[in-house]
């Protein structure tokens, strides 16, 4: 991607602000294209591809890309190029050891504030998720397991804790699609099933167990991929 460092600079916004700005809009739109990725490890991001896909103007596609590239979701690689990163075996490692001391905490505490409206949710979502494997879709499949687990973080009611998962997601969501689209969903691991029954129970310990077989699991199959 050819882009100036200049360019990333921070822009003022001359929206209303009773409306979204449009920098915010774009930023949005863009984290979702990496989180699911549809955007390859090692893959350019150019501002005039992303404005041609989207419809947008420059400058809010320069916001968004500095915003992406101090949360690790992009990186800059000198010669004015953008690209979304690919993670090396050491990415990885780290990655898991942040899942495993961060996610397995969000469950237990999520645990204790699970209402029955949440887990109706959980379950709603997780019966979309098995249905997406089924059927063979890795993009549904992407969606509504983020949801799923987007749900548990919230629920925990640890937003520090949540916000910083949800950046480490943003960081190996176009790995995980391609280990999607290597292996297909079939073979990918599900521990959804042990989670709802220890959110059913209330037992805590258990959901924190099931989630650390999640991201184990996870991670492991992101690094043979690799």
């Amino acid at each position: 991607m050819n882009v100036d460092p200049a360019d990333l600079a921070p822009q003022q916004s001359t929206d209303s602000p009773a409306k979204v700005p449009a920098h915010q809009h774009v930023y949005e739109r863009v984290r979702k294209l990496i989180l699911f990725g549809d955007f390859a490890p090692g893959q350019a991001v150019t501002i005039q591809g992303l404005a041609e896909t989207l419809g947008a103007g420059m400058t809010p596609i320069r916001e968004a890309l500095r915003r992406l590239i101090a949360e690790g979701a992009l990186v800059h690689q000198g010669n004015r190029r953008v690209s979304v990163p690919i993670l090396d075996l050491e990415g990885i490692q780290e990655l898991e050891f942040m899942r495993r001391k961060l996610e397995p905490e969000l469950a237990e505490r999520a645990t204790a504030r699970m209402s029955e409206t949440v887990l109706a949710d959980l379950t709603r979502v997780d019966d979309l998720l098995n249905s997406a494997i089924n059927r063979g879709d890795i993009g549904d499949y992407l969606t509504q397991n983020y949801r799923f687990h987007t749900i548990i973080n919230t629920c925990a009611d640890a937003p520090i804790l949540a916000a910083t998962v949800d950046r480490l997601w943003l960081m190996f969501g176009p790995s995980l699609r391609v280990v999607c689209g290597r292996f297909g969903t079939s073979n990918l691991p599900d521990k959804h099933a042990d989670l709802l029954a220890a959110f059913r129970d209330g037992d805590a310990e258990r959901a924190g167990l099931a989630m650390t077989e999640d991201v184990l699991q996870g991670m492991l199959q992101i690094q043979a991929s690799l």
